[in-house]
Formats: C-alpha cells, sequence, structure tokens
C-alpha cells in the first residue's frame, strides 16, 4: 500500500525567519517527504541541514544593487547555516508529539550609515535557536476503494530559547531579527490533508500553519506567519522517490520598540521545492530538496536567497 502523509507536526521547523537583515529557515516541508504515512507507535529521529544564501537587495518585487534604495543600514549579505534536529514519537493511530531544535550557523554583513559616513558591520555566530513543541491528533485514516487518506491538526508552541544576545567583534548586538531567537513564545497551529491517487505510486498533500506571538521580550514582536504547502510524491521503486511542492508564506512586519527597521520585514513568498529520497533500508532514508522563488514581494528593502538547499536523514526506531 502507498504510504502517504504522516506527521506534519515538523512543519513548524520549515517556517521561514525573513526580515530585514536576510535572517532565514527553509519552508521545505520534510515531514512527509522522508517517510510517508506513520500510524504505529513509535519514535522518528530526523536531521537536516539548509544552507540559504542571501544575497540579493529586493525592494518589494524588484531587485535593487546595495544602497539603490538608502537605508540607515544597507544589508549586504547573510549566510544561513542551519542544522535541525526533530524527535518525533507517535503514541498509536491518533496523538503524537514533535520537538524540533535547531542550531544557527549564521554570518551577516552590513553598511552602517553613521552621520553620513558608510561603516562595513559584520557578524559571525553559532547558536541555539527557539526550540519548537507540537502535540498533533490525526484522525482515523480512510478507505474507498483503492483510495486512501488521512487528515489531522497540529497545536504547540515556539519557546524562546534561542539567544538574544549575539554579539561581533566590535560588541555591537546584532538586531533581533538576526539573532538565533526571537525572545518570543509563540502559538502554532496548522491542519493537514493527504490522499493517494490511483495511480498507486503517486500521492498528494496539502497543509496549511499558523504562528503568532503570545509573548513578548524586552518590547519586540516577529511578525506573525501564515503558510500553505502542496505537493506531490513519487515512489519509483522501493527505494526511490521524487517529490515536488509549492511552499508559500505571508509574513506580518515586526513591531515593539525592540524591532529594528521594522518597515524593512514581512512580505509575502511562494516557493518551488522539488527533491527525491532514498531508502537505505525500511528505517534509514536520506532526502534532499532544492528550493527556488517563483514569487517574493517585501516590505521595504530586504535580502532574498536565489536558491536553498537542503539535506537531511531520517530513521525510525
Amino acid at each position: 500500500m502507498l504510504r502517504f502523509l504522516a506527521a506534519i507536526a515538523a512543519f513548524a521547523a520549515s517556517l521561514a525567519a525573513h526580515a530585514s537583515c536576510g535572517a532565514a529557515f527553509c519552508m521545505v516541508n520534510t515531514g512527509w517527504s522522508a517517510n510517508g504515512v506513520w500510524t504505529e507507535p513509535g519514535t522518528r529521529l530526523d536531521l537536516r541541514f539548509e544552507y540559504i544564501d542571501q544575497d540579493q537587495p529586493l525592494h518589494g518585487k524588484d531587485k535593487v544593487s546595495v544602497g539603490q534604495v538608502p537605508r540607515h543600514h544597507n544589508e549586504v549579505r547573510t549566510i544561513n547555516r542551519n542544522l535541525i534536529g526533530s524527535l518525533d514519537h507517535s503514541f498509536g493511530s491518533n496523538w503524537g508529539v514533535n520537538v524540533t531544535v535547531p542550531v544557527v550557523d549564521r554570518s551577516h554583513e552590513h553598511i552602517h550609515i553613521h552621520m553620513g559616513q558608510p561603516i562595513q558591520e559584520t557578524w559571525d555566530f553559532t547558536g541555539l535557536g527557539d526550540v519548537r513543541v507540537l502535540g498533533r491528533y490525526q484522525f482515523a485514516p480512510r478507505q474507498q476503494g483503492d483510495t486512501h487518506s488521512v487528515w489531522g491538526l497540529n497545536f504547540g508552541l515556539k519557546l524562546p530559547t534561542g539567544s538574544i544576545d549575539e554579539r561581533n567583534g566590535q560588541n555591537q548586538l546584532a538586531e533581533r531579527s538576526l539573532q538565533p531567537g526571537s525572545g518570543s513564545t509563540d502559538a502554532l497551529l496548522g491542519a493537514y490533508y493527504s490522499r493517494n491517487l490511483p495511480l498507486s505510486s503517486l500521492s498528494w498533500f496539502a497543509q496549511a500553519g499558523y504562528q503568532d506571538a503570545i509573548k513578548e521580550k524586552e518590547d519586540y514582536k516577529p511578525g506573525d506567519r501564515s503558510t500553505f504547502d502542496v505537493g506531490l510524491r513519487y515512489e519509483g521503486g522501493a527505494r526511490l522517490a521524487t517529490m515536488l511542492q509549492l511552499n508559500y508564506l505571508h509574513r506580518g512586519k515586526d513591531s515593539g520598540s525592540g524591532a529594528d527597521q521594522p518597515d524593512d520585514t514581512g512580505g509575502d513568498f511562494l516557493y518551488l521545492s522539488p527533491g527525491a529520497s532514498w531508502n537505505f533500508t525500511k528505517a534509514l532514508q536520506l532526502y534532499g530538496f532544492v528550493q527556488l522563488p517563483i514569487y517574493q514581494k517585501v516590505n521595504g528593502v530586504q535580502l532574498v536567497a536565489d536558491y536553498a538547499l537542503v539535506v537531511g536523514l531520517s530513521t525510525r526506531f
């Protein structure tokens, strides 16, 4: 039987964190792509690496050069190297929990305009990001002939575990939107659905998610986020599967006195994400994605990437 969507609880790990400085997590959904359906009691461990090089300033929908649209900080480049571990436990066919722990390795460069004079400033740090804890309730799978479908709900919190006090060699504090953590506690809500198609090796999924800060720190509130993903999975054999996703994000503006250049945060983003997975064994899988922007519209001026890469390993025990 075709394995279809499982614990989409991992969606929280894929919520992007776009800001003027270019701090980001990749939006690719790896919960379904690495596993397919999973309703038996047990535990899944997933470890993925993301690479996002944001070196293109965008003004609205238009590409611009550094400083072409003047700002107090003219952003130059941000490189995100994120290592994300997820531990997922299913208590049975209905209830489950997922804990996601990111480690952020980030370098950033911008040009600070001080009294009309440009000053280059850089940061390079590695730190723990914000841990996310998600519960889920998956409704009993439905079967009609050769068609199988499942849907469920996600609910949880993003915790303020990440550092918000990273500094550079000149002891300058990085912008809050650049820090590994936001300092806020956020509510996470979501829903997902999947169904196999008449072709026995093909399935599709859809999911929606919403994130909003419910507790702030030092008067900084990151913008709320709404996401929608839809994807196809084709199993070409016992070992190889190919995947294709569309990933959409709407992000509101940051707010509060702790927000740096809040008018340069938030926007709308749509990505195409092709990928593949390889089963070494029934319990061990390797997967990879490349994420390509289709549509990007930012508030003010922000850094974006031409592509993002994701590589990961998933195992069950």
